[in-house]
């Protein structure tokens, strides 16, 4: 495998990596410790991510439980929940912050699910440009004498092949998490 390749097959890797966790961040109506990953607490003046300040638990299918490890920052944790964009009220018994996972609407459940197949595309076109970006430098390689006509050829069959099997690969992440929303 050539090194364009190489280079290429990580930068897809990290695509598809990217796009589950933006899936892993859309509320489903169960509760999922991923859906808090995105929130960064002001703690002491440094914006810290809400996982290293707590232990978050699953203790029923509909409940997130908040414990952070310092409990001073309690009010600092909820505000934060409060201004992130996750549409869900903490309740504070001043120890821990417990959220509850309201059930998903059947309306909600389909607008979610465009929106996942948004994300799914949108990752689809980041992987095009990074083919697109790979057969440029493949063809710039070539022009400049540092590989043959032949092995331009088989190198941008590689990375077409490279490219339709991480788009299969989007296209099956994207449906498992539409079965996902969409069960009851």
């Amino acid at each position: 495998m050539s090194t364009t390749q190489e280079v290429l097959k990580d930068k897809m890797s990290k695509t598809i990596s990217i796009l589950k966790e933006e899936l892993n961040t859309v509320r489903a109506g169960r509760a999922n410790a991923a859906l808090l990953d995105q929130i960064v607490v002001d703690y002491y003046g440094s914006p810290t991510p809400l996982k290293n300040l707590a232990n978050i638990s699953v203790p029923d299918p509909r409940t997130l439980l908040i414990a952070p490890f310092d409990p001073k920052v309690v009010h600092d944790v909820e505000k934060a929940i409060n201004m992130s964009n996750i549409g869900i009220n903490p309740s504070n018994d001043g120890k821990n912050i417990r959220l509850v996972i309201p059930q998903v609407t059947e309306e909600r459940r389909k607008e979610l699910t465009k929106v996942i197949k948004k994300m799914g595309e949108d990752a689809k076109v980041a992987v095009r440009n990074q083919r697109r970006d790979a057969n440029d430098h493949l063809k710039k390689a070539e022009k400049a004498g540092e590989i043959t006509e032949d092995d331009l050829k088989d190198e941008l069959d590689q990375v077409q092949k490279l490219t339709d099997k991480c788009m299969k690969d989007i296209d099956v992440i994207v449906t498992e998490k539409e079965k996902e929303l969409l069960e009851i």
